[in-house]
């Protein structure tokens, strides 16, 4: 045997660090500048750039891609060389993945304020970039792969399977989420429409946070944990379950924000019911991470990093809870477009994945430069900052978010509303909205005595790169003592599974025998493989997962399968079958030509972001919106704006409510007519123009994308367009305000007057002069 000496690649870990704390910073103090504009509105300074719709999207992609990404890449690479005692295979494709990744936030930095966006959340960026986060994912993917293919240790760790389950499920979620059409290099539609765009969306959005902010941080914790505590993990078995249960169960939890939306009942019913299911799981891993200290909680008045790390678990069994709870329909009635969302998210972004990664930063900032921590005192105080100002956050949120639920259902004894004025709600809730900046604050202020901190650390040593001794020729494995691939197909738990999903298959529309016939074979597999794999352990044989683990393919693909099913069976109905989406139109005819300008104008100032379109089936809605939303209303909405949170009222029967010139004083000075709001101005929309020639070719690509517009429809795009317009026009100069028909303003008025209008209800168009052939037209 020949032994051979391995040195570790921990500069890309070192630069992933460096850079997570960088953007970390940025992403805090973004939303702590957010958070303040909700409290005092003058904080937008009358700046595009700088108004709360448009740095919020900002704010989101910096703290989970900037931040999170950047500090799970970091675990990851750290980790798996020393899991696999490997270096990557290949340091190129480590500098390109490092160097693309910060290219691509800095394009978000640049393209957000811009208010460049495809308006869905957490996947605002366009094209260009989407096409970049793929290339350099493969990127990742090809490194971490090929570095697996050349591991030195046979098996695999749970923290590498927790990495593989992130790898191909994020590289799934974002492309089928990203399918889109380019207007421009700079504008696309999403292929996607209505009903179908809301599912695919949160099933990306759900599962975004599931895979990209949970599951590789788990793989982080089961790694960086036992080694902080000094103790084995606690249960290899419980992490088996916690694995293989989480990556099926969370992929079909998606509709649950949807629920009581247009979305079919049946999707709404069966994402409720997993993301019940996935609390089991869920707090099994949480459990697993904390029983880990058994005999070494001590440690933690003198460790720092075991008290982010014992905290970060905490919270993510917090959020565990918490999640499940609200997605429930009946809390979910209460709770949807509330703040009590917002302090969930940040209770699992910053309570879980902001902990352990400066739990992480804290442990190997050290030992990659040779040195020991500078300030144990100053990490502790970053702890308590850090602890107290996100539970000064969560609690903020969960009295705003009641408080709204609350008032927006309250109702006189006679039936009426009994705070029928929107900002009455926003008034009430405003002292919460300054306790949650504190909170924000004052963990920002802890995130940055943690870099002061480290950056101490690091002067006082010097860089290191970690190594090991392999043995590269091991001793042969005698022929047929292996099991092949035969005894991973014959495995009972393949055979298992195969039948839970053949239930799940039929559950919706087989017979009531044939379900009863399935369910006991599942019975019977169920008690055969528990005698199978009693006797299987009697015989000293490994057992079925054993070989699976130890062949990095067959465990990749068995976990792309388990993912599919969930989206597969999610997905496909909504988007194949007719039934699901009515497509007869009778609810709506296409936008025309001006509206199609303003709704895109509704994108780019990230109106979405305050505002939702969907009116729910409840009598508190429906007497302060309008009636219920249905399905076929949204067909030709590519992409959706139903919203996920209401710092403004629902607009979705906004049209026709208010005359052009209300709509005008709105946006110019909002608190003119709603005293009280919150909203900035949007002035700007005055004098800004519109790209006029843009018209049909915005039209053009919604007939390619299957809105039923003409070709007559495409040419005569821009004199429709002025008609319109110019309707507008002539309605405000009669109340003596003056502006220009190609104005911003004229053309999202336009569209705002356009919400929730069918047919039926639209004003007959003014048709433009006929422009003869030999005279041409403007």
């Amino acid at each position: 045997m020949q032994q051979q000496r391995i040195v570790y690649d921990d500069t890309i870990t070192r630069r992933f660090i460096i850079a997570s704390m960088l953007f970390g910073a940025v992403g805090l103090l973004v939303g702590v500048i957010i958070a303040a504009q909700l409290a005092w509105w003058q904080l937008n300074f009358g700046v595009p750039y700088l108004t709360f719709s448009r740095l919020r999207p900002l704010h989101t992609n910096a703290v989970i891609f900037a931040f999170v990404g950047n500090m799970m890449f970091a675990g990851v690479y750290y980790s798996t060389q020393r899991l696999l005692k490997t270096r990557m295979a290949s340091d190129t494709l480590s500098k390109i993945h490092f160097w693309g990744w910060q290219s691509i936030i800095v394009a978000a930095a640049i393209t957000l304020p811009l208010g460049i966006s495809t308006s869905k959340e957490y996947a605002e960026l366009e094209w260009p970039i989407d096409l970049a986060i793929t290339l350099v994912w493969v990127v990742f993917a090809i490194n971490f792969f090929w570095t697996l293919a050349k591991r030195h240790e046979k098996q695999l760790y749970v923290a590498i399977w927790f990495y593989i389950a992130t790898i191909i499920t994020v590289a799934v979620l974002h492309i089928v989420n990203s399918l889109a059409l380019p207007l421009n290099a700079l504008k696309s539609y999403s292929v996607f429409s209505g009903v179908q765009d809301a599912l695919v969306q949160w099933w990306y959005g759900h599962n975004a946070v599931a895979f990209f902010l949970t599951t590789p941080i788990l793989g982080i914790m089961y790694y960086f944990l036992p080694k902080a505590a000094e103790r084995p993990v606690f249960s290899y078995r419980l992490s088996i379950v916690h694995f293989w249960a989480l990556v099926f169960m969370y992929i079909w939890a998606g509709p649950h924000h949807l629920l009581y939306t247009a979305l079919p009942d049946w999707a709404q019913s069966l994402g409720m019911v997993f993301s019940l299911m996935l609390w089991a799981p869920s707090w099994g891993g949480m459990l697993n991470g904390l029983l880990t200290l058994r005999g070494a909680w001590h440690k933690l008045r003198e460790d720092p990093v075991l008290k982010f790390f014992v905290a970060g678990v905490t919270f993510y069994g917090m959020a565990t809870l918490e999640g499940p709870l609200l997605s429930i329909k009946s809390v979910s009635a209460l709770g949807h477009y509330t703040d009590w969302i917002i302090g969930h998210v940040h209770g699992g972004a910053l309570g879980w994945n902001g902990l352990m990664a400066a739990g992480m930063f804290y442990w190997l900032m050290p030992r990659l430069y040779g040195t020991k921590l500078h300030s144990t005192k100053a990490a502790d105080a970053h702890f308590w900052m850090a602890t107290v100002g996100i539970l000064l956050y969560m609690v903020a949120m969960w009295v705003s978010g009641v408080n709204q639920g609350l008032m927006w259902r309250a109702t006189n004894p006679d039936g009426t509303l009994l705070y029928p004025n929107f900002v009455e709600t926003l008034l009430a809730i405003r002292p919460m909205y300054i306790v949650r900046m504190v909170g924000g604050l004052l963990y920002l202020v802890g995130f940055v005595l943690m870099m002061w901190n480290l950056y101490k650390t690091a002067r006082s040593g010097k860089a290191v790169d970690g190594e090991t001794t392999v043995v590269v020729e091991p001793e042969p494995v005698p022929a047929g003592a292996q099991p092949g691939l035969g005894a991973l197909l014959t495995g009972w738990p393949f055979v298992f599974g195969l039948a839970i999903i053949g239930v799940s298959i039929f559950l919706g529309w087989g017979s009531p025998v044939r379900f009863f016939v399935l369910t006991g074979v599942i019975v019977a597999l169920g008690a055969l493989a528990f005698v199978v794999a009693r006797k299987q352990r009697e015989a000293g044989r490994p057992s079925w997962f054993a070989l699976v683990e130890g062949r990095p393919l067959a465990f990749t693909v068995l976990t792309l399968v388990a993912v599919l099913v969930g989206g597969v069976a999610e997905l496909l109905p909504t988007i194949l079958v007719k039934q699901a989406v009515p497509h007869h139109g009778e609810a709506q005819q296409p936008y025309s030509p001006l509206e199609l300008q303003g709704r895109d104008l509704y994108v780019r100032e990230g109106c979405y972001v305050c505002h939702s379109q969907m009116i729910r089936p409840f009598l508190a809605e429906t007497q302060r919106y309008g009636d219920v939303s249905r399905a076929e209303e949204f067909i030709y909405d590519h992409p959706f704006q139903w919203g996920s949170k209401r710092t403004g009222p629902d607009l979705h029967r906004l049209g026709g409510k208010y005359p052009n010139l209300w709509h005008y004083t709105h946006l110019m000075d909002p608190r003119a007519t709603s005293p009280g709001s919150n909203m900035p101005s949007y002035a700007w929309l005055a004098a800004n123009r519109i790209d006029v020639k843009a018209a049909p070719k915005k039209l053009a690509l919604m007939q390619k994308l299957g809105v039923p517009y003409t070709n007559a429809d495409v040419d005569g795009a821009e004199l429709r367009q002025k008609a319109q317009a110019e309707t507008i026009v002539t309605d405000l100069a009669a109340q003596g305000v003056k502006v220009a028909w190609d104005s911003e303003m004229v053309a999202i008025v336009s569209y705002l007057q356009r919400l929730g209008r069918g047919p039926q209800d639209l004003p007959k168009p003014a048709q433009p002069e006929p422009v003869s052939s030999t005279t041409g037209g403007e």
